[in-house]
This record gives structure tokens, sequence and C-alpha cells, in this order.
């Protein structure tokens, strides 16, 4: 069980115990400084369990999982001083018994000393298997809790990606819309201004007639005005003449 446990809090590329593990957004955990020498080598970001690339260049910390892996490598410690053949400092005796008040293994002499009067002991063994499964214990809520924030992000990426989706989708349809609306705006434009084109064009025309016709009788008056002056310029029995024989003519 220590030894899957173990596996479960090693970290990929330094092959040892997390610290300070980052959360990726792949649910993956791994040492903060081992993933940017893993970056480092491979000359991109990528996980190095699953080889989903990563987007962000700093993640979070997992606290989680650092205070579990914290946990374990000091009842780690303890247990290796236990079993080890590490002697009493004071006594030079072994290490036999664990204090329940100072928490720390102590050696059959110190049981007997001022220092530990009156204090509960347990032997080493049950002491370390205690601890053990105080730490089980504790280690399940963690797991529960570490499951529940995985599912909720998965949750959370598709939720992301659906909305990315819709926005990308609304964007588009936005885009056709207002393509629409300017090509008939467009075509309103042209027609339009064809109109007043041709509006212009056949006013344009009729003013054009009326000018010349205008222009016609300026100077058919023009000549016979300029006739008349010719005929008061004449001498008076001249234009007495000319004046009864055109009274005559009509």
């Amino acid at each position: 069980m220590a030894s899957k446990l173990e596996d479960d809090l090693t970290c990929p590329v330094c092959c040892e115990i997390y610290k300070d593990p980052v959360f990726l957004t792949c649910s993956h955990s791994v040492c903060k400084a081992c993933l940017q020498q893993f970056w480092e080598s491979k000359g991109h970001r990528e996980c190095p369990y699953c080889r989903r690339k990563c987007s962000k260049q700093f993640y979070p910390p997992n606290l989680a999982l650092r205070n579990l892996c914290e946990t374990f490598v000091q009842e780690k410690s303890q247990k290796a001083s236990a079993g080890s053949e590490v002697l009493c400092s004071l006594h030079s005796e072994k290490l036999k018994l664990f204090c329940l008040e100072d928490k720390q293994p102590v050696c059959l002499v110190c049981q007997t000393s001022k220092k530990h009067k009156n204090h509960t002991f347990s032997p080493t063994d049950e002491a370390a298997q205690d601890r053990k499964e105080e730490l089980k214990i504790k280690l399940q809520p963690l797991q529960t809790k570490l499951k529940t924030f995985e599912k909720v992000k998965v949750m959370c990426d598709q939720t992301a990606a659906q909305i990315k989706t819709q926005a990308q989708r609304t964007e588009r349809q936005i885009k056709q819309e207002f393509e629409k609306l300017h090509q008939f705006l467009h075509n309103e434009e042209t027609a339009r201004i064809a109109a007043v084109k041709k509006e212009e064009k056949q006013k344009s025309q009729m003013m054009k007639e009326k000018i010349e016709k205008m222009s016609r009788d300026i100077s058919s008056l023009s000549d016979t005005i300029r006739a008349i002056e010719k005929e008061m310029g004449a001498d008076d029995i001249t234009f007495l003449q000319v004046t009864l024989d055109k009274s005559a003519a009509k």
C-alpha cells in the first residue's frame, strides 16, 4: 500500500516525491522546477504525463498534494528512524518507545527519566502504525476532494469549449447577416443612383429642347428688331413708302 502511495506521490520528471507541485490544465501535477526543466529540454510546453500541450507558462500550486507529500515524507522519515539502529543521543540505547506527549522516539532509560515523568509511551511500531492510520484517514478525503476537483475541472473545460464554440457560431451568423445587409444597401444605392441619373437625363433633355426653342425665338426676334431699326433709320419718304407697302401686302 505504501509503495502504491509513494508511486502516486512521485514526480514523473525527477522520480522523487513532489516538491512544490503545480496543477496543469490536463489535471496532472508535476514539480514546479521539474516542469520548467522538462520544457527547456523539450523546447516546447507539454504535460510530462499525457503530452498534452500546455497553453500557459505558469500554473497554480497543488496545495492539497503538496501537504500530502510533506506529511508522507515526514511519516517515512519517522518510520526509517524507528526501524534503524539510531541510538538515543543521551543514553546510547535503542529507540524502542515513542513518547505520546513529546511526540518523539525515546529509549528505555528516557522512559524513567524526569523529563518524561508521568508520560504515556507506545512501542515505536505501534506508534508508526497509528500514524499510518491517521495519514490514511487524512488521505481519503484529500483523494476524494482531488477527484471532485478533477471532475469539476473537466466540466469547466467542456463548458468553456462550448462557450467558445457558441461564440464563434454567433460571430459567423452576425457576419453573414451583415454581409447580406451590406449587399442589400449596395443594391439599393445602385438603384437609387441609376434613378437619379435617369431623371437628370430626362430633365436635361427637356431643358435642352426648351433652350434651343428659346434660342430660335430670340434669333428670330432679333432679326425682326434689326429690320425695324433699319427701316426707322431711312429717310422719311423711304420709311413711309416701305411701311405703306408692308401694310398693303398684309
